[in-house]
């Protein structure tokens, strides 16, 4: 099949009647772009496709005998009327007309649009008279962007004319007006994205980068200058011919990626999803190698957005003046090399950025000049040459760019805007090789937001925000900060922390001995590398240690503070962990994690104070709580005596868990139950929901007689309110009461909203805990990102002395897999005692401390017995309904 042959299916249809034909050339059309999509040119295929729509539409027109009416014209519009479509890409068109139209112009028009949606092409279509068109054109950006790539397909010819005579006026738009309003378009739509083309699941179409930057450099030059041709812009003195070339060629490989997309997609699909990248990757010929093949295309992909982002802003800084008829206002010399126009730094002379340590002395300029807003267009040139003049060796082979690196590290204002211009223009890939291998990496999991470079790069700005005069957010790490003798450690930690990544083996201990071989060839002294080392190696420590560990445990934090060792080695860790959090992923950092990093450095710095006796450090704990929450409670009345009763069924350990606040909540509720509640019924239980004490989320009390599954019903209908638990301490008091303490926040990571979300919370616990029996119907499904992801279900098992078992989960976050757990301990005769509930993207990674009926540790042939019955439980991914 050919696209000839394709235009002569459609002109042998004989009749609008005759749908099973017309169906039939729309089918054919796809099959011939699928079938040339490996042979052809994506430019040929994709003005093919419009003008296949064409002669489709053209002859449908003719057929309903509406080329006979006068005064009416069909244009296409949009991407459509640039005579460009993608396979699955909306048909924008327009049917305008001098005047109101008759009925049965009208209803030949309807049934013209209907016919197109029978046939299951997706149009977009609007009719109007030619005073309506203009009005519209006049108050709608969007509309007037579409009719300045209108074209007539049929129809009266001096009116369509008129039309674009009127639209393309000063009178609806000025050439000003209309690139102001889509310059503020771009950056309200980079906004949408974190300002990044660096997602893992970008946008082809409105990513940073994409292909709608391209178009806009269209718009705007077509309304300014009437030019229908790119190239024409090399005339105007905008583009040099390699630059032209280079976008042509940027728009290709995204054009065919796309392309790809649609046929995979098989529908309009713009976002690169997990789901489709393997086989988008296979059909571009990047091969069948899952993982190593979606990292070389998406490698490609985002080299190819680099270059779009520097032309688009190199053409927009230059048609910013010349369109707004503006000159430079004010010149601000800064040295022999460089000087500041409207706050925007340029070139003296064409040789300012001409060899690499130009480049790195042009950062310590920007550094140097807080006033810098930006880069000219001559200077983002001037650096894309030298990128590209010197990208035969890296910039770390020069003695002279290795002194000025560290001059630029240890600069008090470097990591402000200069930091910026080093990763996004590619200046740290030119010097360090390691960073040059991280660039674009992906991460296939739904934990990370960005690439390993892009993360890196939110990680040290987030850092350097530590020492900014506007933080106010996180005070701890500015005081932290401000104190440090030589902050460009912490810098280098940063950059390095995840520097390994990609290669054979742990990137903690890579990176590690990376930055120890960068530290020699920077000549920073061996303490100092050795500081920083330690660092990279231990950068994910203690958010493991605080989101997996029981840092309630003397032993845990004896073990985490001998690692450490210091009050300054705290510090930074502090520090460098959480900003990697923040760094990872937008919607990640919450109060509960914040509350997990603050209990941990406390109790960590205490126990360093007291010489690593963490036992006396939590029992002066015991002590304090107890104190503060006793005044708590005379103030509002309390009688003490019921509350020392309550407080002898409950061990030391509950008193360092619980902060004062939450005891007094605990004593309170459960004393009134006492005289109330359990007098009515004595199997009755208490189910209290608190937003206000618990720092991290909302807080769920249960207490009352023990039975079994509890904990699992309990985690399925939270699951199925689409709640998670984050941590959970489930207690038998010495009397043979239940008290469980559950930390809960929405699926999304944000605290519950309102009090009758918690309310409601309340009462669907009740409710499933008074049916007999413990099924719970949990209808939520497996979302659909998550299908696509291979997490092996791993159990490991670690006895604690002879008390406790240590069981440690890594499993798919599905549905209901707290429940499900919950009722594989109760099949094995399994007795929950604490839980600590981590989400990693689609991972999750739990960890349980258990016991068995005699209240001991799990024996081998019982941690043998219990990981199967979890195992079979986790397999049924979607049967929630566990009897």
């Amino acid at each position: 099949m050919s696209l000839q042959k394709l235009i002569a299916q459609v002109e042998q249809i004989s009749s609008v009647e005759d749908l099973p034909a017309i169906k039939q050339c729309v089918k054919n059309s796809y099959q011939w772009l699928d079938t040339a999509f490996d042979t052809s040119p994506v430019n040929q295929l994709v003005t093919g496709r419009a003008q296949f729509v064409d002669a489709l539409l053209l002859h449908l027109w003719h057929l309903l005998r509406l080329d006979e009416v006068k005064d009416l014209a069909l244009c296409a519009v949009g991407g459509y009327g640039r005579g460009h479509l993608q396979p699955y890409s909306d048909i924008d068109l327009l049917i305008i007309s001098q005047r109101e139209l008759q009925t049965p112009t009208q209803d030949k028009i309807s049934q013209f649009i209907t016919l197109l949606w029978d046939i299951r092409l997706d149009v977009g279509q609007a009719v109007r008279t030619l005073k309506e068109t203009v009005s519209l054109a006049k108050d709608d950006i969007s509309i007037a962007t579409n009719l300045i790539e209108s074209r007539l397909l049929t129809g009266n010819e001096p009116l369509f004319e008129l039309m674009l005579k009127e639209t393309h006026g000063r009178q609806t738009w000025t050439s000003q007006a209309f690139f102001v309003a889509k310059y503020d378009e771009q950056k309200a739509r980079h906004a949408k994205f974190n300002g990044t083309a660096y997602n893992l699941e970008p946008n082809i179409k409105e990513n940073p980068g994409c292909l709608r930057d391209i178009q806009s450099i269209g718009w705007v030059a077509k309304k300014h200058f009437k030019e229908y041709d790119g190239w024409n812009l090399v005339g105007h003195g905008y583009f040099t011919e390699d630059e032209h070339s280079e976008l042509i060629r940027s728009r290709m490989h995204l054009w065919r990626l796309r392309f790809a997309l649609h046929l995979i997609a098989g529908r309009s699909e713009n976002r690169l999803l997990f789901d489709y990248q393997p086989e988008v990757a296979a059909r571009l010929g990047y091969g069948n190698e899952a993982k190593t093949s979606v990292e070389r295309m998406m490698r490609d992909f985002f080299r190819t957005v680099r270059r779009v982002s520097e032309l688009n802003k190199m053409l927009l800084h230059r048609f910013r003046y010349d369109m707004l008829n503006q000159s430079v206002k004010s010149q601000t010399i800064i040295n022999d090399d460089f000087w500041l126009l409207d706050g925007m730094i340029a070139p003296r002379h064409e040789n300012a950025i001409n060899t690499p340590e130009a480049v790195l002395h042009f950062l310590q300029v920007v550094a140097d000049t807080p006033e810098v807003e930006g880069l000219d267009t001559d200077t983002i040139r001037q650096l894309r040459n030298t990128r590209r003049a010197f990208e035969s060796e890296y910039f770390i082979e020069r003695e002279a760019c290795r002194k000025q690196i560290m001059v630029l590290f240890r600069h008090p204002q470097f990591f402000d805007y200069a930091w910026d211009i080093m990763h996004q223009y590619g200046v740290l890939q030119s010097y360090l090789p390691e960073w040059d291998k991280i660039v674009g990496m992906m991460q296939f999991d739904l934990f990370h937001a960005y690439t390993v470079d892009e993360h890196t790069h939110r990680l040290v700005k987030h850092i350097n925000h530590y020492f900014s005069l506007k933080n106010r957010e996180f005070p701890r790490c500015g005081r932290i900060a401000r104190n440090l003798d030589k902050p460009e450690l912490l810098y280098i930690a940063a950059i390095f922390h995840d520097i390994a990544k990609g290669r054979n083996g742990d990137h903690s201990v890579l990176g590690a001995e990376d930055v120890h071989a960068f530290c020699a060839r920077h000549e920073i002294s061996d303490n100092e590398a050795q500081l920083i080392s330690w660092l990279v190696q231990n950068h994910l420590l203690m958010s493991m240690v605080a989101q997996r560990r029981d840092i309630y445990d003397p032993d845990v934090i004896n073990e985490f503070a001998t690692t450490v060792r210091s009050q300054n080695h705290l510090n930074l860790l502090y520090s460098l962990t959480l900003a990697d959090i923040r760094a990872t992923n937008d919607n990640l950092w919450n109060d509960w994690k914040a509350s997990l990093l603050r209990e941990l450095y406390l109790m960590t710095q205490k126990a360093l104070d007291n010489g690593l006796q963490c036992q006396a450090t939590l029992n002066e704990r015991v002590e304090q709580h107890k104190k503060s929450a006793v005044q708590l409670l005379k103030e509002s009345g309390e009688d003490q005596g019921r509350v020392d009763v309550f407080w002898s069924r409950m061990d030391d350990d509950y008193f360092v868990r619980f902060k004062p606040a939450q005891i007094a909540w605990h004593s309170r509720e459960i004393i009134q139950a006492e005289q109330s509640l359990f007098l009515e019924d004595p199997d009755n239980l208490l189910i209290r929901a608190n937003d206000e004490i618990a720092k991290g989320g909302t807080e769920i009390l249960i207490y009352g007689k023990d039975r079994q599954a509890l904990f699992a019903q309990v985690a399925s209908v939270l699951d199925s309110r689409n709640c998670s638990i984050h941590d959970a301490h489930i207690t038998v008091t010495r009397d043979g009461y239940v008290f469980d303490s559950m930390l809960v926040l929405e699926n999304d990571g944000s605290r519950l909203s309102s009090k009758s979300r918690t309310n409601t919370l309340e009462e669907a616990i009740l409710s499933q805990l008074n049916k007999p029996g413990f099924a719970h119907d949990n209808k939520r499904k497996l979302p659909r990102q998550m299908r696509q992801l291979d997490v092996p279900t791993k159990v490991r098992f670690f006895n604690i002395a002879d008390e406790y078992t240590l069981i440690e989960l890594e499993a798919l976050d599905a549905p209901g897999i707290l429940a499900k757990v919950g009722h594989a301990f109760v099949d094995r005769n399994v007795t929950l005692k604490l839980a600590k509930i981590a989400t990693i993207g689609e991972r999750a990674e739990d960890v349980f401390i258990v016991t068995n009926h005699e209240g001991s540790a799990l024996t081998p042939e019982q941690q043998v017995g219990l990981k199967k019955q979890i195992l079979y439980k986790l397999d049924q991914l979607e049967d929630i309904n566990i009897p």
